[in-house]
């Protein structure tokens, strides 16, 4: 039975607008299945902190790429980390309330993704005038980020505001869907009940994967030549802990025969050079496009993912750097803290490590290079398989219907 589904999620975005993708390519393929989508977002884009398009209606609609998007008109802020930015929970939240003077078509599910917390009110509001089902998506656990990451007391008054949206979402909710894969262990400490647990990752988009435009003549002079290569490609932020990787290429700077590389831009790549001063065997190399990523992976021997050594990590993450790399078919170290979920090694498909430890990265590094080539290409393989088995956009979207029709 084909379903009318709305999706609520003020960061969405499309490959054209920039935000997160993930509802964008779930939609086109629920689409494609039979199913109609609204994905309802901001006007104005928290990542570049611009306007995707000027509006000048509450609520404009837009179809792109067979989906429907009503983008909800939002002032600018100036900051991430700003009273604008909360202003525009609210905001956002309270524009909700008014859809139903769109005379839209009866939703058969509406789901809500968090960050933020706020729409899961006007989502239930919608779920029961229309009577719809409610399901709660989770992407990242608030408060409990704020508290872990931002160092924020649970006493304060709107971190209590925020910890009773939770559970108001863990309450009201039919179903909760998250991309982490321990988060259960949390939310059970905020009452939901296991058979409301639902995990469906991040993925990947194997026809844009497939779409591969090849690297200029630039950035290849900006690689090793005959180099073993430990690569990273990415943001170069706070909470991916590249100084770990540099220091861990200083171990071994003996060695000239390996070669780490870093791919890309961000905050703490000034910092990182500077770092890296004197150490003949790190590379970084110019930010390439996103269809250029596969390009650029090719040239690895191994890829390298990390991230702060983090409590919150324990519940599990769901970088779609990951997926990349495991698409690219090359073996991963994989330097992330994330509990008893361990992808990598459970597979097969390279190490999983302490989180930033340089020592363990370099033994993970030696342990790699020490393999033969029939070994670690076996692994890229394994990496390549599952993540085409289990990440395909594809899939994730068969196994949110199953939610919807749980």
């Amino acid at each position: 039975m084909k379903k009318n589904i709305w999706i609520i999620n003020e960061y969405a975005g499309t490959p054209y607008h920039g935000m997160t993708f993930r509802h964008y390519y779930i939609a086109k393929e629920l689409v494609k299945l039979g199913h109609k989508v609204t994905i309802f977002t901001s006007s104005f884009s928290h990542y570049t902190l611009k306007q995707h398009l000027e509006v000048k209606n509450t609520f404009t609609e837009e179809n792109i790429d067979g989906v429907d998007f009503i983008w909800v008109k939002m002032p600018k802020y100036k900051a991430s980390k700003s009273v604008g930015r909360i202003r525009n929970w609210f905001l956002f939240a309270f524009k909700l309330f008014f859809i139903p003077f769109l005379k839209l078509e009866k939703p058969d599910c509406i789901l809500v993704s968090s960050l933020p917390l706020h729409p899961i009110v006007s989502g239930k509001y919608l779920a029961n005038k229309y009577n719809s089902k409610l399901i709660f998506e989770v992407r990242d656990i608030w408060p409990l980020s704020a508290i872990e990451l931002g160092g924020y007391s649970p006493k304060n008054p709107f971190i209590k505001h925020l910890q009773w949206l939770e559970d108001f979402a863990y309450r009201n909710s039919q179903a909760v869907v998250t991309v982490l894969a321990n988060a259960y262990e949390h939310m059970k400490t905020r009452g939901l009940r296991e058979d409301k647990f639902n995990y469906i990752p991040n993925g990947i988009s194997i026809d844009e994967l497939d779409q591969v435009e090849e690297l200029d003549e630039k950035t290849i002079k900006q690689l090793p030549q005959n180099k073993f290569i430990i690569g990273y490609a990415g943001t170069f932020g706070i909470a991916n802990a590249l100084d770990s990787f540099v220091a861990a290429a200083k171990i071994l700077k003996e060695n000239d025969s390996i070669a780490f590389v870093l791919v890309g831009d961000g905050r703490e790549k000034e910092k990182l050079i500077d770092l890296a001063k004197e150490c003949k065997n790190i590379y970084f190399v110019d930010a390439v496009k996103k269809n250029q990523v596969q390009s650029i992976l090719r040239h690895f021997d191994v890829c390298y993912i990390g991230l702060k050594n983090d409590p919150l990590f324990k519940y599990g993450v769901s970088p779609n750097k990951l997926f990349d790399y495991m698409y690219c078919a090359k073996p991963i170290l994989y330097a992330i803290n994330s509990g008893n979920f361990k992808p990598i090694s459970e597979i097969n498909a390279g190490f999983n490590i302490e989180a930033q430890n340089p020592q363990a990265i370099a033994d993970g590094v030696m342990k790699l290079y020490s393999m033969s080539e029939k070994e670690r290409n076996q692994m890229g393989e394994n990496a390549r398989k599952y993540v085409i088995k289990n990440h395909d956009y594809k899939y994730l979207a068969n196994l949110l219907i199953k939610v919807i029709n749980k």
